[in-house]
């Protein structure tokens, strides 16, 4: 069996404009990621897909994401804001559960600006002891996060629970990052729902506006691109680690959808990233 190597993991703290300089795929195709994740918006709009569910974002906007949940969100040209990676190892006592987050008050939208300014500015000073004052900073972070929760519920005390569509559309999303390297189908996975391949693709489509063979090929294909731009590993061992029954069979799936085969799409230079001013 193939062992898929892990990105590195580590607090850092970059700007949301460059998560796409090596492709538009590393954003908005649906994957999760082994650490938990706050993305801040301060400008532009689009929409953004979490677990499973579909909602728009804009300026002032925090979503909160846990360890492997499924996500992607558009990304346009004006599109600005930071995103955080709390690193696999960062001790903390996070929620479990995603959260979309809208502060309202100046006060916590400026306590947000200077908490990822004071971690920002310890991981680029070099300073002994940096990291243990990014990772104190980080803790405040955390804390936020958890008042600002809190503040959520009070100002929407009548919030509507989930629709049916939207638990189910949760519960496959949640199966299909575990098992989306088995060479399952989606018949099968509707089966394990105990529902349909035909409703499950509906409930997917309310949600989130793409079907459940979709979503499916989405999270195969990141991490197909992922392991081809991130690693060396050989093109069989790629295929063999997403449960494709052969290098060629691997090969076509990935030129169909992509418009270049896995060695090609792999010596793609990467575009700098051009600073704004």
């Amino acid at each position: 069996m193939t062992i898929i190597p892990d990105t590195p993991s580590s607090l850092r703290l970059t700007p949301i404009s460059r998560l796409a300089a090596g492709g538009r795929w590393r954003v908005e195709a649906m994957r999760s990621l082994r650490e938990p994740v706050l993305l801040w918006f301060t400008q532009g709009q689009g929409r953004i897909t979490v677990a499973g569910t579909t909602r728009g974002y804009g300026p002032n906007h925090a979503i909160y994401l846990p360890p492997g949940v499924m996500h992607g969100f558009e990304i346009a040209p004006r599109v600005q804001g930071s995103v955080v990676f709390f690193g696999r190892q960062h001790g903390l006592d996070l929620p479990a559960a995603p959260h979309f987050m809208r502060p309202r008050d100046p006060i916590s939208q400026k306590e947000l600006t200077g908490i990822l300014e004071a971690i920002q500015r310890e991981l680029e000073s070099g300073r002994p002891g940096s990291q243990k004052a990014a990772q104190h900073h980080l803790g405040l972070l955390s804390v936020w996060i958890d008042r600002q929760i809190d503040r959520e519920k009070a100002f929407e005390p009548m919030v509507s629970r989930p629709v049916a569509a939207q638990k189910l559309a949760a519960r496959y999303a949640a199966l299909l990052e575990r098992d989306f390297r088995s060479n399952r189908a989606v018949a099968d996975y509707a089966e394990a729902l105990g529902v349909t391949p035909t409703h499950l693709t509906r409930a997917c489509r309310a949600t989130c506006g793409k079907g459940a063979h979709q979503l499916l090929e989405d999270r195969l294909l990141f991490e197909a691109r992922r392991l081809l731009t991130e690693t060396r590993m050989p093109i069989k061992d790629v295929a063999e680690a997403l449960g494709f029954n052969s290098a060629g069979y691997f090969t076509r799936a990935f030129s169909r959808n992509e418009g270049l085969t896995p060695s090609a799409f792999r010596k793609k230079p990467v575009p700098p990233v051009v600073p704004k001013r």
